[in-house]
């Protein structure tokens, strides 16, 4: 433990003296205690992220309160006791600060989960069981398993009665992208209770009308014709969003291919749970390359996709894009929300035609008090910008630029203050989570 560690430990109690928990980021150290290496620069806290993988971990502080309310670690636990207590933790206490510095050096050894991930593969059965019983408590109908990663974990939850999804879908010729987005749909999804709608936008071919004939033979496919000129994609949405009637929407880009069967269980499972407000999922492109694993807020500046271009048989920083999340943000090329967000949020920005909507959209869910979660248990394959091309004549360029300055405006002061999904040690000009080299204060 570096020699300044409690100094800034009583820093953040002496900023901030209603706090009942405090963690830290944390690297590790060999048994010579001579070199450190894989730092963990961590995100602010987030419930669904804890739930899913203890990444809080070292160095934790509670306050003596707090600590004899929890009465301690519990045996039962043993080899997960740490995720037991963080989870009975964030049942009792929100006053949580994370301090983004290194202060811990978790020492490596030859027998230790810091050197070899499956050294105690009975601490990651113990993590299952800390899971389930913070499930258990809560009256949450869900069962723990383990994820795609040792010592992250997956949660199905129990769907309460039988919600309407609706599936909207904007389209503008293009059929073949079309048909293999719909395809998949029909073809591979488990869930019943769901209708799709087809904002047709002033499509030209009449080979697209005859194929939406086909499509309307199906009793679950619609089809809206928005009644304006042009492209607006906030515009499109809200009108789709007003004609549709289930009690979920999902925002759905039409050069999408859904690889995962059961993927409205598992959105809604996540939607119905209180404070959720909207849940995302992870896009391939065609060469199994990600396309999005979750947004970060100031990649670029205004927001990035992470891990974008990562091999899906790699993992990105710490296997993030393998782990359920908090995130600020995530793309509406597939993005779930209760119904009653757009008339609680005011529907989707109309100045944002093209870019950036989808982020505003999250952040103003957010504003509400509301969970972003990344899901990387959903699955699709995303053909992006096939169907409406790249920022690449002037009157597009002038267009993105005018909804980088609506951004900036409308939320300078969530850019200035950093993502707090995010780290303030991590690279804003890449999205692979690299460390910045200079001083960060």
């Amino acid at each position: 433990m570096p020699k300044f560690s409690l100094y800034e430990i009583v820093k953040a109690i002496n900023e901030n003296p209603e706090v009942e928990f405090i963690y830290t980021d944390e690297d590790k150290i060999d048994e010579d205690s001579t070199k450190r290496y894989d730092v963990y620069f961590k995100p602010d806290f987030g419930i669904d992220t804890l739930i899913a993988t203890n990444y809080i971990c070292h160095f934790s502080v509670f306050k003596k309160e707090l600590m004899d309310k929890l009465g301690g670690f519990r045996s039962k636990f043993d080899g997960a006791q740490d995720h037991d207590i963080l989870l009975r933790m964030a049942d009792n206490t929100d006053k949580i600060v994370h301090i983004p510095k290194v202060l811990y050096h978790w020492r490596v050894h030859k027998a230790s989960t810091a050197m070899i991930g499956d050294a105690k593969p009975w601490a990651f059965e113990a993590g299952v069981l800390a899971v389930q019983d913070y499930l258990d408590r809560n009256n949450i109908k869900a069962k723990a398993e383990h994820g795609k990663t040792l010592g992250s974990y997956k949660i199905n939850y129990e769907i309460k009665g039988n919600p309407k999804v609706s599936i909207m879908i904007p389209n503008k010729d293009g059929i073949d992208i079309l048909k293999v987005c719909i395809d998949s749909i029909v073809n591979k999804t488990t869930y019943e209770n769901y209708e799709i709608n087809i904002i047709e936008n002033n499509s030209e071919d009449e080979s697209t009308f005859e194929y939406y004939k086909e499509l309307e033979q199906n009793s679950k496919i619609h089809i809206l014709k928005y009644p304006e000129k042009g492209f607006n994609y906030s515009k499109i949405m809200n009108f789709g969003a007003r004609n549709s009637d289930g009690d979920y929407i999902i925002q759905l880009n039409n050069d999408t291919e859904l690889l995962t069967p059961n993927w409205l269980e598992t959105m809604i499972g996540y939607c119905q749970n209180d404070g959720v407000g909207a849940v995302g999922c992870l896009l391939y492109y065609p060469d199994d390359t990600i396309q999005h694993a979750g947004a970060i807020l100031g990649i670029g500046g205004i927001a990035g996709h992470r891990f974008k271009y990562t091999s899906k048989n790699n993992h990105g920083y710490f296997a993030e894009e393998s782990k359920v999340e908090n995130l600020s943000a995530v793309t509406a090329a597939c993005i779930m929300t209760p119904k009653s967000i757009y008339e609680e949020v005011g529907y989707m920005n109309e100045e944002l035609v093209v870019a950036f909507n989808d982020i505003d959209f999250c952040l103003r869910i957010r504003e509400k008090g509301k969970r972003i979660i990344y899901n990387p248990f959903i699955e699709f394959y995303h053909y992006e910008s096939k169907t409406r091309g790249y920022e690449d004549s002037p009157e597009k360029i002038k267009r993105f630029q005018n909804e980088i300055n609506i951004f900036n405006k409308n939320w300078k002061k969530f850019l200035d203050a950093g993502d707090p999904y995010y780290n303030k040690n991590l690279r804003l000009d890449t999205e692979s989570y690299d460390i910045r080299a200079e001083k960060v204060n």
